[in-house]
């Protein structure tokens, strides 16, 4: 099994759009009309398949907040370049580092609709993701 995508309701899909288009996702497909709403799908350049499906449910204008949704992790290549591109939209965050490090950086935003993103730069060496090699004292398998 693999995770495909997450789906996020977005009040305005033209400015969610801008809003990840900053961050470097870019459209690769829609539906319209679907039971859910008009689909739009997105991912990142160095992604091979969507991961983000932005959903617009032209009968409802706000997507509500509370979601069951705490945040998704993007990870950047330069936490500077992107930062400095989100700060001329209007988008300003700080970035901190959780181990204290200069190569270790992460930096919470807001979408327009309110979902958390945290953005993280990994250190050099580290895998594309997270894994096990992450928590190295503790034991992997099935939680049960």
């Amino acid at each position: 099994m693999r995770t495909l995508h997450f789906s996020l309701r977005v009040a305005d899909p033209d400015r969610s759009l801008e809003f990840y288009g900053v961050l470097g996702y870019e459209v690769v497909g829609r539906v319209a009309g679907s039971p859910e709403g008009d689909l739009t799908m997105i991912k990142l350049p160095d992604d091979e398949f969507v991961t983000v499906e932005l959903v617009h449910d032209p009968t409802h204008r706000d997507p509500g907040r509370g979601s069951a949704l705490n945040c998704f992790v993007i990870a950047v290549e330069s936490m500077a370049a992107t930062v400095a591109a989100l700060a001329i939209s209007g988008v300003a965050e700080t970035p901190t580092s959780p181990d204290g490090s200069p190569d270790f950086l992460t930096t919470w935003i807001v979408d327009p609709d309110g979902n958390r993103i945290e953005l993280v730069q990994w250190p050099p060496g580290h895998t594309v993701g997270m894994s096990a090699a992450d928590w190295p004292d503790q034991p992997t398998g099935r939680s049960t």
